[in-house]
């Protein structure tokens, strides 16, 4: 596998203006995803950047951006747009849609994305990690995958995905981690679908994949990092990144 990373990234945000660019520490969150990527030397980064600004800020910081159309759908589209212009031989066959409101992400978990990929019958490759209460499971916005994990296996195809507490009954509850690795020709067929039943009513662009027959299976990890979406996930963002709080981390 040659993979490439690609960090879609663009200012609307209804619950939090501007987000891309917000600080942390001295560092405008997209730079913050740039070297987290970087450190997981999976492969080049690049971001697809919807606006100047962010581009600036990430060529300021010393990294690759590629400027798409503003009115593209979604991160996948912008991702698939920036892949075009990065590399138009097709020199990377994987490519890694890494969501840009991830700072605490950790470079480990992002490796373990391109896992999945090493069985060729995978099309999409992502993360989960567990469920730990029932206030999670049933909590619209944290996204819950149908897997199944047997014998200790690291990897599962995922059968669903909803924003409902499945599957019912009794044992483990999967969190889907929103970051994927594609096969190449697996995101090109994806932009081209259109809008699914399933993934018009659950809204969950994945499900577009699972209704046209494509495989996507899942690496578990032991923990997931949270999106910031709000002003008080930025907060939180900033405590844990602390750089005090960090070394105290460390040294206990």
């Amino acid at each position: 596998m040659t993979p490439i990373v690609i960090i879609p990234s663009r200012m609307a945000s209804t619950r939090l203006p501007g987000k891309p660019l917000a600080d942390i520490h001295g560092q405008p969150m997209i730079v913050h995803m740039l070297r987290l990527a970087l450190e997981a030397d999976i492969g080049p980064v690049a971001i697809a950047c919807a606006e100047t600004e962010i581009a600036d800020a990430v060529r300021a910081a010393g990294g690759i951006a590629v400027l798409t159309d503003p009115s593209l759908p979604s991160g996948s589209d912008r991702v698939h747009a920036a892949l075009a212009t990065l590399d138009p031989q097709g020199r990377h066959d994987v490519v890694v849609n890494l969501q840009g409101d991830f700072p605490t992400l950790e470079a480990e978990q992002l490796r373990a994305v391109i896992t999945p990929l090493s069985d060729p019958r995978a099309d999409i490759a992502t993360l989960v990690a567990p469920i730990n209460d029932d206030e999670e499971a049933n909590t619209p916005s944290f996204v819950k995958a149908a897997c199944v994990f047997e014998r200790g296996r690291a990897v599962s195809p995922a059968l669903y995905f909803s924003r409902a507490p499945i599957p019912w009954g009794d044992g483990p509850r999967w969190h889907h981690i929103g970051i994927y690795a594609y096969r190449r020709a697996a995101l090109a067929r994806f932009v081209s679908l259109p809008e699914s039943p399933l993934e018009r009513r659950e809204k969950l662009e994945q499900l577009r994949a699972l209704e046209d027959g494509m495989r996507i299976v899942c690496a578990r990890i032991e923990h997931g990092p949270f999106g910031v979406d709000t002003p008080a996930d930025l907060d939180r963002a900033r405590e844990l990144l602390d750089p005090k709080n960090i070394s105290k981390g460390k040294s206990s």
